[in-house]
């Protein structure tokens, strides 16, 4: 891919993670526990379409001469994906960190300050390749109110384009934009530098 390209491409991205951010953060701390219990489903639901997309990724991996430990955590199982599922519950089960106010105070002059949580917008994520930080990432920021661009390493595309994927499709079904969570998908270092 093209630089030029490549710089369209995240643009546009950014501004439709702009644009969800309206959405994200005005929704009650209700509906987004429902969807992060809903993603806990969906993962368990497509539990194989998820493992056969890691499996290719590790074969890649594996061509590439990457060491055992690397493949390692690069590798889905469905303990791995147990621990995404218990993550989401328990990320479900935090308070909702929006709009809470702290450190109330009374000024000289007679009115009342304090500080209130508000989300920060749109979070860019940088990682390695541990396709489960893709699920631990977006259901922390969905939480606090935030879309997120996520780029995990080259080696777990496929895996961590099929967790956002599942991912968004819970959030179209709550209609919320799909857009909250997006994958960088590009290969070796292209649209960091």
């Amino acid at each position: 891919m093209e630089r030029a390209q490549i710089e369209t491409t995240v643009l546009d991205m950014v501004k439709k993670a702009k644009a969800a951010t309206r959405s994200i953060g005005a929704l009650p701390a209700s509906v987004k526990n429902r969807m992060l219990l809903d993603v806990a489903e969906a993962l368990v639901a497509q539990q194989q379409v998820i493992i056969s997309e890691n499996a290719k990724d590790l074969a890649d991996a594996a061509k590439k001469g990457l060491s055992a430990a690397m493949l390692n955590r690069l590798q889905i199982t469905e303990k791995v994906i147990g621990e995404m599922v218990q993550g989401l519950r328990e990320v479900a089960a935090l308070e909702d960190p929006v709009g809470e106010i702290s450190e109330m105070r009374r000024r000289p002059s007679g009115i009342t300050v304090g500080r209130m949580q508000v989300p920060l917008g749109v979070i860019l994520m940088i990682f390695e390749s541990r396709p489960n930080v893709t699920i631990d990432s977006a259901a922390l920021c969905l939480k606090a109110g935030n879309a997120v661009i996520l780029r995990g390493g080259s080696e777990a595309l496929r895996s961590n384009l099929a967790l956002a994927k599942i991912l968004q499709d819970v959030l179209a079904r709550h209609k919320a934009d799909p857009a909250i969570v997006q994958v960088l998908a590009f290969t070796d270092r292209e649209g960091i530098d």
